[in-house]
């Protein structure tokens, strides 16, 4: 770091330069050397040739492959969510839907490496501790993806701080608490989608780099291609996991600063030159990544053709889109006078009703129409049998007596031959909502308040009304309320089943019913069930497709909010106050438990709190006329260490806002981004000078003054020393990453690091009884 006595004084500002002369960021080129202000050492200059670094990235990227492999056939059991990533790749060889949030992509790798070394889909991961062995499933080479994946992300991150200007001890730091991280392992060994997740979002932030470093060589093919690159990986990490959204947003920041940067008039560029860059880098990063994002799904519908477990999650539509759905092989036209029963789509209950009645005070001391009871009833029954009844003539024969949308009809309760109705008056539960009961269907004093309007969900005029496959929506002609029903259950009276009313919002999403099954037809056997003939499925576009399970996606993430024993705040991931167990076996006391390196986490923990009081003293110290830090060495801390602090920060900070199950899993980007942000704060603390510049220089670039860090031996002795002391953490903590070997009650109390680690076969307090 700069001493005191190197503090200078502001520099007096001159007219803006020319943009083709202009030194953006005081970081140009590195291929020719003009100065050398600092003599390195004999040992700094020899690691950072090329022969060297090359060695290091190897040896690094060997020992990845030698941890992450090690005895990757154990647990030969279904581990932790393998439940569900095994599953999603058995699905895509059986090619039936199944529906997940996260995006396709890491799971179609997944049954691409299934069905790469011949597993036939048969096995179903039901629950965790499934045999593998006995089903003969061939695991290992699924779970070698991830492991392969996992290996490789540790040169990545190493060639990140190569490329960001880092000496090579730094960049090997950076590279070892990826490497030696015992979370990071744990979870690249399973049928898991973290690993590819990290590697594509780390691939994403060494292209952004290397565009970045071609600035001054831009619309070059070189410089499109890192682009280009730059959004594809950035679709890969998006499309491995809901969370690689997160990258999208990085990247998106950075170059909104970018842009930023290059509108600035003092650079003396031009709007046209402005809006060449905004339409290259909204081609590179927002058309190109999409369009890849949109490819995923289009592979996985491609698939997926067969009816399977994810059926039920989408609209009546989609549904008739698979082979075998049930929408698609037992739909049936719906015809007056059919005798139906009918079921609530979100909660599976038929319209029920029976001869007793509602008491005649309830327990808030409401009084009661005493009218039949119309509830909600989990099981089949006479009693859900209703008729549809016509309001208006009818033909003897044809469509005319198929039921449309938004027809107005009467049902017939066939039990007590009473017509369903309701009126403005309080249903049991909700005072806001209407009651539902029924009348005689020989008393036509109330004949309006049975009527009701059928709307079909997504219908359009003349669409007919069909079993199954027809959500609808059976809203009250007079007051415009829809049938609705909700968990709450009834007292004794009503039986324990659930309150049937009226929702004043008609087109409540919730409010939408089907028909489930015609007991009695009016018309005849349709001719395919009759002679036994399959139906084709139908046709729906693919950005139809596209656009509902989005939806779905978001809708169902945010509704992951039930507790799980293992969930933990973020607040306590950078700490590794938590972790999560995976996996245990009684008879050998083996587990798995989900946590960090503890030397590698706190480190990093400490690196981000330096870093954060270095910028803001700087900020202090210029505010007032003092410049304790080089201005070179300064950009590169606010440059490359501000970029990864911002990748760091928007992989995290979200999580705070998310009232969904979260897990320490979650925290995993940032802690590679905070890995590379020590490596950045190492170098800063250790060295007066950094690598500079490291950028192409254009040809009409202005050329700076060459210089070099300089760690002399204290770098790599401290690097040397921290390496030890990960490994040596790494390997007292790797029972509980492995899963093998079983520890005694004593063994796990002292991996218990932290009284906060909830580890299975801990010994048994005990204390003496005097």
């Amino acid at each position: 770091m700069a001493s005191p006595s190197k503090i200078r004084q502001r520099k007096q500002m001159g007219p803006p330069p020319r943009a083709e002369s202009y030194d953006r960021d005081d970081e140009d080129h590195v291929d020719v050397v003009y100065r050398n202000p600092h003599t390195r050492s004999a040992f700094e200059q020899a690691l950072d040739t090329p022969q060297a670094s090359a060695a290091v990235v190897g040896v690094l990227t060997a020992v990845a492959f030698m941890l992450r492999f090690y005895k990757i056939n154990q647990p030969d059991q279904v581990v932790f969510d393998e439940v569900h990533f095994g599953k999603f790749a058995s699905y895509y060889t059986l090619r039936q839907y199944y529906f997940d949030v996260h995006p396709p992509f890491a799971k179609l790798l997944f049954g691409l490496a299934g069905w790469f070394v011949g597993f036939d889909g048969n096995f179903s991961f039901e629950n965790i501790g499934d045999s593998y062995t006995e089903n003969h499933v061939p695991y290992v080479g699924m779970r070698a993806l991830p492991a392969i994946l996992s290996s490789l992300t540790v040169p990545v991150v190493y060639a990140i701080m190569k490329e960001t200007g880092y000496s090579t001890i730094v960049a090997a730091f950076s590279a070892c608490i990826i490497l030696f991280d015992n979370a990071h392992i744990a979870q690249s060994r399973l049928i898991l989608l973290d690993a590819t997740l990290l590697f594509f979002m780390s691939l994403t932030i060494y292209s952004y780099v290397r565009f970045r470093k071609l600035r001054y060589w831009e619309f070059s093919v070189e410089w499109w291609s890192w682009l280009i690159a730059t959004g594809f990986f950035m679709a890969c990490t998006w499309g491995s996991k809901v969370n690689g959204i997160l990258t999208v947003f990085t990247i998106g920041i950075a170059v909104l600063i970018d842009l930023w940067g290059i509108l600035d008039y003092r650079r003396g560029t031009t709007m046209e030159y402005f809006w060449k860059h905004f339409a290259a880098r909204a081609i590179g990063l927002i058309v190109i990544p999409f369009i890849i994002y949109l490819s995923f799904f289009y592979v996985h519908f491609t698939v997926l053709i067969y009816s399977g477990p994810g059926d039920t999650f989408m609209s009546p539509a989609f549904q008739e889109t698979l082979i075998g759905n049930d929408m698609l092989v037992n739909s049936q036209d719906l015809h007056y006078y059919d005798v139906i029963t009918m079921k609530h789509k979100d909660t599976k209950v038929f319209l029920h009703s029976h001869p007793d009645k509602y008491p005649l005070q309830y327990d808030d001391g409401r009084i009661s129409t005493q009218g039949q009871q119309v509830t909600g009833y989990g099981h089949e029954d006479t009693n859900n049998h209703w008729q549809i009844i016509p309001t208006k003539a009818l033909p003897e024969a044809g469509r005319g007596r198929a039921v449309h949308h938004e027809d107005v009809i009467q049902l017939l309760h066939l039990t007590t031959q009473t017509l369903l109705l309701t009126h403005d008056v309080a249903s049991p539960l909700m005072p806001t909502n209407q009651e539902f009961t029924t009348w005689s269907k020989d008393d036509h004093s109330r004949h309006n308040d049975t009527l009701f309007s059928l709307h079909l969900v997504d219908g359009n005029p003349g669409d007919v009304w069909k079993s199954k496959s027809s959500h609808f929506r059976l809203v009250h002609v007079p007051t415009r309320v829809s049938m609705w029903t909700h968990t709450k259950q009834l007292p004794e009276w009503g039986f324990k089943q659930q309150e049937i009313n009226g929702n004043k919002n008609p087109a409540d999403k919730t409010a939408a019913w089907f028909v489930d099954e015609i007991i009695e037809s009016d018309s005849e056997v349709e001719f395919f069930k009759e002679n036994n003939v399959p139906r084709e499925p139908k046709k729906m576009s693919f950005f139809k497709k596209f656009v509902e399970l989005q939806l779905l996606m978001l809708q169902h993430n945010a509704g992951l909010t039930a507790s799980h024993p293992y969930a933990s705040g973020p607040i306590n991931w950078p700490f590794l106050l938590n972790g999560i167990s995976f996996w245990t076996e009684n008879d050998t006391q083996k587990q798995i438990y989900l946590i960090g390196n503890i030397v590698g986490w706190w480190s990093c923990v400490v690196a981000i709190s330096i870093y954060v009081g270095i910028v803001i003293a700087d900020l202090l110290a210029r505010q007032r006329g003092l410049y304790p830090i080089p201005d070179a060495v300064r950009n590169r801390l606010w440059n490359s260490g501000g970029f990864f602090l911002l990748v760091w920060a928007v992989h995290y900070l979200p999580f705070f806002l998310m009232g969904r199950q979260l897990f320490i899993h979650h925290y995993l980007p940032s802690h590679l981004a905070s890995a590379m942000l020590a490596g950045s704060v190492l170098s800063f603390v250790l060295s007066d000078s950094i690598n500079y510049p490291i950028s192409v220089s254009g040809r009409m670039t202005k050329m700076q003054p060459t210089q070099y860090a300089d760690l002399g031996v204290k770098g790599p002795a401290l690097v040397g020393i921290f390496a030890v002391a990960m490994f040596a953490m790494f390997v007292y903590i790797a029972p509980l990453s492995y899963g093998t070997p079983g520890l005694d009650g004593e063994s796990v109390d002292s991996k218990r690091l932290l009284t906060s680690w909830t580890l299975h076969f801990a010994a048994k307090v005990s204390s003496d009884v005097v």
